[in-house]
């Protein structure tokens, strides 16, 4: 059933609102509405500790205004000896509260395109945080010397003094090929974003001073882990 006030710029009028709030929290119902927001628009100013019901309402009708008008409010009053046109002060907050009596939008909803570029934005700062694994892969060199007489455990040694970020020397053992020569097998394993095979051959395990011992190093096998 609708309910009348009149003349609400007046003490007459206020003390409508403190009977019709007599053991009630809003207007119309459990919750905040439309109805208290009209109401609101009309009375001009925060009714006195004469009218507690309608001063402790307009309290809680200006809290859930303000977490939707965020703004400092530096105080409006009107002059004259009547409050503006109802209808007039009520017409802004009213379409305002229309939608979500409670939690008021005041820029409406978000677009698909919004929506997509803000999951876009929320997925890429996830991607930065989040680092990035690198492969890696088990490697069987063969390491042959240059004849009998090499020094063996020289040899390995040359080999297991290279190091760098990304290189782990595994298991090794001695394989005789004939002739009284032996060579060494070793596994290793390798970042591949750190190590190259090839380079390591060429750079390193064949290159001075390493190819004292070292006659040539072939990749048995290659496996990604």
């Amino acid at each position: 059933m609708a309910v009348t006030f009149s003349d609400l710029h007046t003490e007459q009028g206020v003390k409508s609102v403190e009977e019709h709030l007599v053991g009630k929290t809003y207007v119309s119902g459990d919750q905040l509405s439309v109805d208290d927001v009209k109401v609101y628009a009309a009375v001009v100013e925060k009714p006195s500790d004469a009218f507690p019901n309608a001063s402790r309402w307009y309290d809680c009708v200006a809290s859930h205004l303000a977490k939707s008008f965020p703004g400092k409010a530096l105080g409006v009053r009107f002059g004259g000896s009547a409050a503006p046109a109802p209808a007039a002060q009520a017409e802004a907050p009213a379409a305002a509260a229309a939608d979500d009596d409670d939690d008021m939008d005041l820029f409406g909803d978000e677009t698909e395109e919004e929506k997509k570029a803000a999951e876009e934005r929320e997925a890429a700062k996830k991607d930065t945080k989040k680092p990035k694994e690198s492969g890696k892969s088990s490697v069987l060199m063969e390491v042959k010397p240059w004849d009998d007489e090499t020094d063996m455990k020289k040899l390995e040694e040359a080999v297991r003094s290279v190091e760098m970020p990304g290189l782990l020397w595994g298991a090794s053992k001695l394989v005789p090929v004939g002739y009284g020569i032996k060579k060494l097998t070793i596994m290793l394993t390798i970042v591949d974003d750190l190590v190259s095979p090839d380079n390591l051959i060429e750079d390193y395990l064949t290159s001075e001073p390493n190819n004292e011992y070292i006659q040539s190093v072939d990749i048995v096998a290659f496996n990604k882990i």
